[in-house]
Order: C-alpha cells, then sequence, then structure tokens
C-alpha cells in the first residue's frame, strides 16, 4: 500500500490497476496480481478508472453540484476554499488525513485526522475553518463525504457557494493535490510514524512550517500566512 500510494503520488494520470501489477511485479520484484491490487486500492480510497486518486467515493443518492470555478479569477484570501482526503502510510497501519486550503494563498486552515473514511472528521475540519473565516466558494470532489448533507448543510447554513469537480478532472482541485504531493515528499515519506499521537504532532509542525515559513515561488516567494493575512 505504501509503495502504490508514493507512485500515484507521483503519477496520478498514468497508473491504475494493470499498470500497478506491472510496476510491482516487474520492476521491484513484488509478485502480485490484479485482484490484491484493485482490492488493496479500494481500502486506500484510489479508483484507477479515474485520471486522480479518489480517496472519497461517490454516492449515488447524493445531490452533485456544478463546478463554478472554470475561468474563475481568484483575486484575494477567502474567496475560494477547497479540500480533498489523502491517504497517510504508516509504520504499522494507515490513517486518512483531510485539509481545507484556501486558494489563494496556499494557507492551509484547518486539517483532521481519521482511521476511517467517515464523513465526520471531514465536518469536523470544516467546522473549525469557518469557526475563523468563512469563503465565498467552496470546492470539493463528488466524493460521499462532501456530497452528503451533513457536510453540504454547513455550507449552506453558512450562506457558501458550493462547487464541484467533474470526474477525473485532477486540474479542479489542483492547489490541494499540489499541497498532498508536498506534504508526503517533504514529510511522511522520510519517516516511519509508529503511533497516531506521534503522526499528529509531526503534522502540527510541518503545517505550521508550511504555512509560516515555506515560501511559494507562485506568491512571488512568500508564505500562504504573509499572503493570507495581509488582506
Amino acid at each position: 500500500m505504501k509503495l502504490i500510494d508514493k507512485q500515484h503520488t507521483q503519477d496520478p494520470v498514468r497508473f491504475g490497476q494493470m499498470k500497478f501489477v506491472e510496476e510491482l511485479t516487474n520492476t521491484l520484484g513484488i509478485p502480485i496480481n490484479r485482484k490484491r491490487v484493485q482490492r488493496l486500492m479500494r481500502l486506500m480510497g484510489i479508483e484507477g478508472e479515474y485520471q486522480k486518486p479518489r480517496t472519497t467515493i461517490s454516492a449515488k443518492n447524493h445531490k452533485i453540484y456544478p463546478y463554478l470555478l472554470r475561468d474563475y479569477a481568484v483575486l484575494k484570501p477567502n474567496e475560494v476554499w477547497s479540500t480533498d482526503i489523502t491517504y497517510i502510510p504508516m509504520r504499522h497501519g494507515y490513517m486518512y488525513l483531510t485539509a481545507i486550503i484556501d486558494w489563494y494563498s496556499r494557507y492551509v486552515i484547518s486539517w483532521e485526522l481519521s482511521n476511517t473514511l467517515e464523513t465526520d472528521f471531514c465536518s469536523r475540519a470544516l467546522k473549525r475553518a469557518l469557526n475563523k473565516n468563512k469563503p465565498l466558494i467552496f470546492n470539493t470532489d463528488q466524493g460521499s463525504q462532501f456530497t452528503s448533507n451533513d457536510f453540504t448543510s454547513i455550507l449552506a447554513n453558512h450562506d457558501i457557494s458550493i462547487s464541484m469537480d467533474g470526474k477525473g478532472r485532477s486540474l479542479d482541485n489542483i492547489f490541494i493535490e499540489r499541497l498532498w504531493r508536498t506534504l508526503k515528499y517533504e514529510n511522511i515519506y522520510r519517516h516511519s510514524y509508529e503511533t497516531v499521537q506521534e503522526l499528529m504532532e509531526s503534522l502540527r509542525i510541518y503545517f505550521n512550517y508550511y504555512n509560516r515559513k515555506r515560501i511559494h515561488q507562485s506568491l512571488n516567494y512568500n508564505t500562504p500566512a504573509l499572503v493570507y493575512f495581509s488582506y
């Protein structure tokens, strides 16, 4: 699962079930069949038929909202926030991480960990973020956690417009996809966390570094916090 996660983070478009079988068997010398890869990808929340890691699987009875951000120019913080979920490998087991990011500044407003893909931890992250501020538009993918009434009702009650990615459109939520890649290569893949408490403390330190000390070329070499709070 760690190898699949690392390969999918590196190349989320090209790798599906059969490509993973080929990579693991022929390149890395790990004998594995398609059914086992399929089962592990399902457990991780990755769907090979889409162009991006699908850590959130859609639910047919949930309302899907249109994507509102095509050709939309974001000019300041708190215009657009977005969220996603990613798989976090540990030495013995794994966790799931969700985060909410401001599109303009790349500032991580809140985050939560969970050992399941239930909606609760996504809702907790959203409530924590809304205790600090609120956006005009909130963008998600079409995962069941984000299309659930529990989640969308929080947004509706705060008069926030809801936007959802089209299936397979990895560029619709590109900023948080870049966050996951940065986090994993700068932190997660460099360590092998033993406990959830150890992982949580490391994530606190990393997100503080990411927000307040890590400069971004796209922000004219400023930090997300400096750009976010300058407004």
